[in-house]
């Protein structure tokens, strides 16, 4: 049913289009010397002009997984707490492209730094395309700036690694033997380690073919942890899938870029300049605070659209 949805909305959109076309080629007819219709027509031409460019990176969501939720993980690099605290600022500014995006965020589990930030973060992102924005982030983001931390007032600079899985939809799209998985209960940990609760409802799997671990604490049901668990266990397979067929297309075209600590993609500088800068489509942007608050779509939308130019 979502899939009949979507397909008849994009039906509508181009009947809508070819509508508009028709309506303003009969406006050049009637238009003449009438310099109030001449104007009504420039609006039409420029609104359909319009559309179509926004049709065109449409087309950029033509991947099998883009129209699906995503998995995105956040890990704070070395450095211990300013990368912990960049993994953090990371995490909100994701949060915030997705609150204005209108997409539902879920936080499935979290480790928290010793003295600040994050040291991991696992997110479930749901709605249109989410997965299609999201692939852009894949990767290593640099910062450079001041230490809040640092009583000497040096400059650092700190890592962290963003990683986007499709999430699993279809039964039986990634076979999980039972037999292969290890469930480890606990109690769930906040700041510092500290126990949470007095019951152990967290949950760590481990997948022992492929030695992934995935784990889950935020929910204080034990099933419902577990729930999570496997649905992000479920992605990080999928994802494996499908690094293995990017590296047998790489074989051939040569152009596969996995998200690796070596594979840098974005630097945000906040001293002794301001600069965020992509370093695959040198997109820039002088305002890292905006840019930290959640404001992506410049670096999502020129990314996509050179996988467009590239294809």
């Amino acid at each position: 049913m979502r899939r009949l949805s979507t397909l008849k909305q994009t039906v509508e959109t181009w009947r809508a289009l070819e509508s508009g076309v028709n309506d303003a080629i009969e406006l050049v007819a009637l238009s003449g010397d009438d310099e109030t219709l001449a104007g009504d027509l420039a609006a039409e031409v420029e609104r359909l002009q319009g559309q179509v460019e926004d049709l065109e990176f449409q087309l950029s969501f033509s991947g099998p997984y883009d129209d699906r939720n995503a998995i995105l993980a956040i890990h704070a690099g070395a450095g211990g707490t300013e990368s912990q605290d960049w993994a953090e600022m990371l995490m909100r500014a994701f949060l915030r492209w997705a609150e204005r995006k209108g997409l539902a965020t879920e936080i499935l589990d979290m480790s928290e730094g010793e003295e600040a930030g994050i040291k991991s973060v696992t997110i479930e992102i749901t709605g249109p395309h989410a997965f299609g924005w999201l692939r852009s982030e894949r990767g290593v983001h640099r910062l450079v700036r001041i230490s809040p931390f640092d009583g000497s007032h040096a400059r650092h600079t700190s890592f962290a690694l963003v990683e986007v899985m499709p999430e699993a939809e279809a039964a039986g799209e990634v076979e999980v033997n039972p037999d292969d998985l290890r469930v480890d209960v606990y109690k769930a940990s906040g700041h510092g380690g500290q126990n949470v609760q007095k019951n152990s409802t967290a949950i760590r799997i481990t997948h022992m073919p492929t030695g992934i671990v995935v784990t889950c604490q935020n929910e204080r049901s034990q099933g419902r942890n577990r729930e999570a668990a496997m649905k992000v266990l479920e992605s990080r397979l999928l994802e494996m899938e499908l690094e293995k067929r990017a590296e047998e297309h790489a074989r051939i075209k040569g152009d596969h870029v996995s998200a690796g600590w070596s594979n840098q993609i974005r630097s945000y500088v906040l001293h002794p300049y301001k600069l965020v800068k992509d370093h695959r489509t040198d997109a820039e942007s002088t305002n890292p605070d905006a840019v930290l608050d959640g404001d992506l779509d410049p670096f999502m939308t020129a990314y996509l659209k050179s996988t467009i130019e590239a294809s």
